[in-house]
């Protein structure tokens, strides 16, 4: 039978034990594949994007990163998958701002808290907007489609890939910091917006650089403007928001990685060097380019804080304009 005192040096051995199993499995870490969850379908731009970086995050990882495609309710339900796994680093997201930063004020009830359930990554990458309208259109400016929205607002009509969607609240912003009206006409996707801004069923939609520029550059759109801070190589006679007269406005299709809460810190900072050494691979850049993404950079921190900031911009923005899910 043990004393006291012994008793006492087997606890604080056996917790060294344990500590150091802890420690030693950690930097074993990663010792099988690691799932990653993209909370929409095959093909689209967050899905072609985890391919790229699930394949050069592989090497550098010695794992696979098996694609768990989750799609459905804006990405709410592959979040949710991924709120419920387990803090590991084995299970982590990529989703868009349209599900981290826009859906939590579309959705009156979520299964998880958006700024509790998971652990920022990092922002991955970004994707600038066209404002499109068809060649044949009286509008040469951004501006000038303005005036007319103010002057007839009834008359004005804008293609989104439905209620809600980015392609929706983009031009909802616009129209809140000028104080114009459009009429709404959603779409199921962003392939149909194009397709209504071509055929003159809709006067005009913002759509994403990596669908509207085979366009734009075939002149079967006319873009008025583009979100980005400065031209794009691919369209370089397209000016910016801010040289056709709107300074502060300022949105974009952005991409992040996500772990559950609660994943250790150095799992976390170990993923976040590897995603951001795989977007910036001189080899990848000429795929990002045909993408229209932009690798993007800055810290776990500093996505963090921007992601509190960009929920809460857009949730007040939803407030504001009364936008419901139909």
């Amino acid at each position: 039978m043990l004393n006291k005192r012994g008793l006492l040096a087997s606890l604080v051995l056996g917790a060294g034990f344990h500590g150091s199993r802890s420690a030693e499995a950690q930097e074993r870490w990663p010792g099988r594949p690691i799932s990653l969850i993209v909370p929409f379908g095959a093909g689209g731009g967050t899905d072609i994007l985890a391919r790229l970086l699930s394949q050069h995050m592989a090497i550098a990882l010695g794992q696979p990163l098996p694609i768990d495609n989750r799609a459905g309710a804006s990405g709410t339900l592959g979040m949710a998958q991924l709120a419920r796994a387990r803090p590991d680093g084995y299970t982590i997201a990529i989703a868009p701002n349209g599900t981290y930063a826009m859906a939590t004020a579309l959705y009156d009830r979520l299964p998880y808290d958006i700024e509790r359930a998971f652990a920022p990554i990092g922002l991955l990458a970004t994707t600038p907007i066209f404002v499109c309208v068809h060649p044949t259109a009286s509008w040469r400016s951004l501006a000038e489609l303005i005036t007319a929205a103010k002057a007839q607002p009834a008359t004005v009509t804008y293609a989104s890939a439905g209620a809600g969607s980015t392609s929706h609240l983009f031009v909802e912003l616009l129209l809140d910091m000028t104080g114009a009206e459009m009429v709404h006409v959603p779409y199921r996707s962003a392939a149909q917006t194009t397709q209504a801004v071509m055929q003159r069923e809709t006067a005009m939609s913002f759509i994403d650089a990596s669908v509207a520029l085979p366009f734009v550059r075939s002149g079967d759109l006319r873009a008025l403007a583009i979100t980005a801070p400065q031209r794009s190589a691919r369209a370089p006679e397209v000016p910016t928001f801010a040289e056709s007269g709107f300074p502060e406005y300022s949105a974009s299709v952005d991409f992040a990685l996500f772990a559950p809460a609660g994943t250790p810190q150095p799992i976390l900072d170990r993923l976040a060097g590897e995603a951001r050494a795989a977007v910036n691979l001189p080899e990848l850049q000429p795929r990002l380019e045909s993408l229209a993404m932009e690798p993007a950079g800055g810290s776990a921190a500093e996505f963090a804080a921007k992601q509190i900031e960009d929920t809460r911009r857009w949730a007040d923005l939803i407030r504001r304009r009364g936008i419901r899910l139909e």
